[in-house]
């Protein structure tokens, strides 16, 4: 059974860091792109950033989120994390690893990401 756990997210002010991490158990997902989706109330899920799978060094980050978050994976780990810094109010939302449906595929739609976390809260006050 595939389960992703996050961990990581709390109560933080403007301008400040968190690290969120997700451990993977079930499956190696080191041939797979891992990603963090962001969902606000009233909202739709978003892609902030993606990795590609091992071998490949490639990462995508939302216009929203670049220069200020980075994405980074330990494969012998079979975790990934999400480093945000200088964080603003508007990066309020729950916060979702997210694992590829497919092997060796990067994409931004939730649609292409087939196993999910229970999600973390993360919010930023002003």
């Amino acid at each position: 059974q595939v389960q992703l756990v996050e961990s990581g997210g709390g109560l933080v002010q403007a301008g400040g860091s968190l690290r969120l991490s997700c451990s993977a158990s079930g499956r190696t997902f080191s041939s797979y792109a891992m990603g963090w989706f962001r969902q606000a109330p009233g909202k739709e899920r978003e892609l902030a950033a993606t990795i590609a799978w091992s071998g490949l060094s490639s990462a995508y980050y939302a216009d929203s989120v670049k220069g200020r978050f980075t994405i980074s994976r330990d494969n012998a780990k079979n975790t990934v994390y999400l480093q945000m810094s200088s964080l603003k109010p508007e990066d309020t939302a729950v916060y979702y690893c997210a694992a590829a449906r497919t092997p060796r595929w990067l994409g931004v739609s939730p649609s292409g990401y087939a196993y999910w976390g229970q999600g973390t809260q993360v919010t930023v006050s002003s």
